[in-house]
């Protein structure tokens, strides 16, 4: 029986999921087997020398750990849980999985304990008052490209006196994507039929046409310092950015096609990862065609995060 529930509890659970009583193990903790040992030197005790207090402390003692059982059970039953947000990461880094713990019931929750099972013993502890709720945020190792789906999640709490593990299962269904991790040392943008480092290239950037005011997401390279030095800022003055006829620069084609065939696919993706990066860091608009699809020219985030996905996606099916 309890296989079963742990086989099913391993399968994604969607939407808000509550810890009902049936969902919540529970053993004694060490220090609990201790305490009944010594229970038990007091029954015995108390029988041979016939001791009525002993009795009395013995079963007082004992009503008191039952109690403790009971509300450390009741401490995790009943809780909301509800999956977050995962923002994406590069391979490599930590992924942060974004859960949150909601107390529907009057009844205060203290020393929650949640972690990955593959992590261990759990470590981040949050206390969720009645009526309220709290975050957690858990991290884990990347390796590799494409969907992480977040791992099972173990709650436990030894609360009131820790004499009781109380415990359950989550599995949130909650992933995030993975981008394939830039290359270190790759080479210079493809600049065929764009504009160099310089602002100079060959769609009208020499056709100088006059100054304009500074727009976010103008490159630094066009600034016109000349003019931004002649007005000091203290009266009202702006920067200011070089205009050309014909455009700003040519569109940048980052092909994966085109790259070396001695360079394998994961290298191949890391270089054309770097070069997102790189020309979204220079203004420079970038079009991707990769694995049969093809993304227009384009800059910001949206665009930005767009041909990440393509990369991490490349070569599986659409999600």
């Amino acid at each position: 029986m309890i296989n079963s529930m742990l086989f099913q509890l391993k399968e994604k659970e969607p939407g808000h999921v509550v810890l009902v009583m049936r969902r919540v193990f529970i053993v004694p903790t060490r220090p609990g087997l201790a305490f009944s040992g010594l229970l038990l030197v007091m029954l015995i005790g108390s029988i041979n020398y016939t001791l009525g207090l002993g009795f009395a402390l013995t079963f007082f003692t004992a009503a008191c750990a039952v109690a403790d059982m009971v509300m450390t059970a009741k401490n995790l039953a009943m809780l909301r849980l509800v999956p977050g947000r995962a923002q994406p990461v590069f391979s490599g880094q930590e992924a942060q999985f974004e859960l949150h713990v909601h107390n529907d019931t009057m009844r205060d929750r203290y020393a929650i304990l949640l972690g990955f099972l593959h992590d261990g013993e759990p470590r981040h502890a949050v206390d969720v008052p009645s009526a309220a709720s709290a975050k957690v945020t858990l991290s884990a190792a990347t390796e590799g490209r494409g969907w992480l789906a977040a791992p099972r999640v173990r709650l436990m709490t030894r609360f009131p006196l820790g004499l009781f593990r109380s415990w359950s299962y989550w599995q949130p269904d909650l992933r995030v994507l993975v981008y394939p991790a830039p290359e270190t040392d790759a080479p210079p943008l493809p600049m065929s039929g764009a504009a160099s480092e310089d602002g100079h290239g060959t769609v009208g950037l020499d056709n100088f046409a006059g100054i304009r005011s500074y727009q976010p997401g103008d490159p630094m390279r066009q600034l016109a310092w000349r003019h931004i030095a002649r007005v000091d800022p203290s009266i009202g003055g702006q920067l200011v950015t070089k205009h050309f006829e014909g455009g700003a620069v040519a569109d940048i084609l980052l092909d994966f096609a085109a790259l070396p065939p001695s360079l394998d696919v994961e290298m191949r993706l890391a270089r054309l990862t770097r070069w997102v990066l790189e020309a979204e860091a220079r203004a420079l608009p970038y079009a991707l065609r990769v694995g049969g699809r093809e993304l227009g020219p384009g800059l910001g985030d949206a665009h930005r995060a767009a041909c990440l996905q393509a990369l991490a996606l490349y070569g599986e099916d659409a999600p």
